[in-house]
């Protein structure tokens, strides 16, 4: 390449303007993007706050809308935790809409004897809400908060998840 080639070359690329600078060494540094802000920790925190608010629940005397949690003593609380969270298989659901205190109870007697000897350990029960009942309260949830914990075959139950009936319905695991 002669000087008129050089001169041309450095007019094309603006290195007589000073537009362009020489390097002083040759490794360019490469930075990762840096994490969102977000405070992934706190809210962790808050969610484990909450969860287990949830599990020490003592439901006594329930409205309707109130959650229920049971877990009977020695059984691991990752069972209640997947309970909620829907993760196991309903085999068998029970409706108790507009059955009588005693209908109820003998349903649910036999209801849960059945699935004692059959092969699905989870199975929801649909108590209702309560909204057709005087005052708008329904007997059936605060008599089945009772009535479960009294079995030795319930080993846990909680309010359903929404699209299964929600604070209407229960989700209880058996003894295998």
């Amino acid at each position: 390449m002669n000087e008129d080639d050089i001169r041309l070359f450095h007019e094309a690329i603006g290195a007589l303007s000073g537009e362009i600078r020489p390097l002083h060494h040759e490794r360019v540094t490469h930075r990762p993007p840096r994490p969102s802000a977000r405070p992934r920790q706190r809210e962790l925190d808050t969610e484990r706050i909450v969860q287990d608010m949830l599990s020490d629940y003592d439901p006594g005397e329930l409205e309707h809308g109130e959650v229920l949690l049971y877990l009977r003593e020695g059984v691991s609380r990752q069972v209640l935790k997947r309970l909620r969270r829907g993760q196991y298989s309903v085999g068998a659901v029970l409706d108790l809409h507009g059955h009588t205190i005693d209908e109820a109870r003998a349903a649910l007697a036999a209801f849960l004897n059945q699935q004692r000897t059959g092969p699905h350990r989870c199975v929801r029960i649909i108590h209702g809400k309560g909204y057709n009942s005087p005052h708008g309260q329904g007997k059936l949830k605060r008599l089945l908060n009772r009535w479960l914990p009294q079995r030795e075959d319930v080993l846990a139950f909680c309010s359903a998840r929404p699209m299964d009936g929600g604070t209407g319905a229960v989700y209880v695991l058996l003894k295998g």
